[in-house]
């Protein structure tokens, strides 16, 4: 199936795995929040056991070598005014959400460490803010 939309996460490839797999869950539930009409119906085993809803469309991860592809798949972003979720590496060492705000709101956009970022708009704006990223490895 063809989407009009494409999500896309970015995330630092020299994170250690687990901070890569909380940078994407935290990140893909921005996404979610952001765009409920994304979120497909609850799932249904065949024993009859229901499970929750997921995003009903495929997440493409990309890997950003440092953090000035970073700053630069940001600034493509803001740029086609879509509004990206963040997550910086300060939020690793905070504990809970309102931290994690504070950590963000403390930091002009410009020197943000970012170590993810993710995004939902059409498909062509989201191939010209991922242009020259690769799949994550």
């Amino acid at each position: 199936m063809q989407f009009d939309s494409k999500i896309a996460v970015v995330i630092r490839t020299d994170l250690e795995v687990w901070q890569k797999l909380n940078v994407a869950s935290f990140l893909a539930s921005g996404i979610a929040a952001a765009f409920p009409e994304c979120i497909g119906e609850p799932y249904l085993d065949g024993s009859g056991t229901p499970y929750q809803s997921l995003i009903g469309q495929p997440i493409l991860i990309y890997g950003a070598p440092d953090r000035p592809a970073m700053s630069r798949a940001l600034e493509r972003a803001l740029a086609r005014n879509v509004k990206p979720a963040v997550y910086t590496e300060e939020m690793f060492k905070t504990a809970h959400d309102a931290a994690n705000r504070e950590a963000v709101k403390v930091v002009a956009r410009a020197d943000l460490n970012l170590v993810g970022i993710a995004m939902r708009a059409e498909r062509k704006v989201i191939d010209k803010i991922v242009d020259g990223l690769k799949f994550h490895s």
